[in-house]
């Protein structure tokens, strides 16, 4: 059995190394507790030409969902786009049955906006970057997402 360290030395292979790794970790969730209805949760906006000006990343498991990215460039900040990005978000997480949506930012992102949103801090990492703390924020979802999503869809759906 080999046992020696083996680093990464490019982007590529750190990243092919990461999806191999998440792949076997949601393996192991999965198995532990039962919940194997992971997805990946994702949505943008486009401009005329067909470039992303504002997006969201993330996934749903276990009644949670989870944002990993939030993005609006700042050329289209302050118009509205975040708060319908969150909404959609919200929205599409609660009509996967999810009950909360987590999402950490750092102190020198957004976390006002994120609180005008009905997010709560839970809790912050000093230091993360140095100088700056990594906040961890959680909303608790309305029920009335998810049956309002899934009747809109269902409406789609008959169309």
């Amino acid at each position: 059995m080999q046992d020696s360290i083996i680093l990464c030395r490019d982007d590529a292979d750190c990243q092919l190394l990461g999806a191999f790794l998440d792949d076997r970790i949601y393996e192991f969730n999965a198995k532990v507790t039962g919940y194997a209805d992971g997805r990946l949760l994702a949505g943008c906006v486009r401009d005329e030409a067909g470039a992303i000006i504002a997006g969201f990343s993330g996934y749903t498991w276990g009644g949670c969902g989870e944002l990993s990215n939030v993005w609006v460039h700042e050329q289209h900040r302050g118009r509205g786009l975040g708060t319908r990005l969150l909404r959609s978000a919200e929205t599409e997480a609660a009509a996967r049955g999810c009950l909360r949506v987590v999402l950490a930012t750092h102190s020198f992102q957004a976390p006002g906006f994120y609180e005008r949103l009905g997010y709560v801090r839970k809790y912050a990492i000093e230091g993360r970057p140095r100088g700056y703390e990594d906040v961890i924020y959680v909303k608790v979802l309305d029920v009335r997402l998810a049956s309002n999503a899934t009747r809109r869809r269902q409406w789609l759906w008959r169309r």
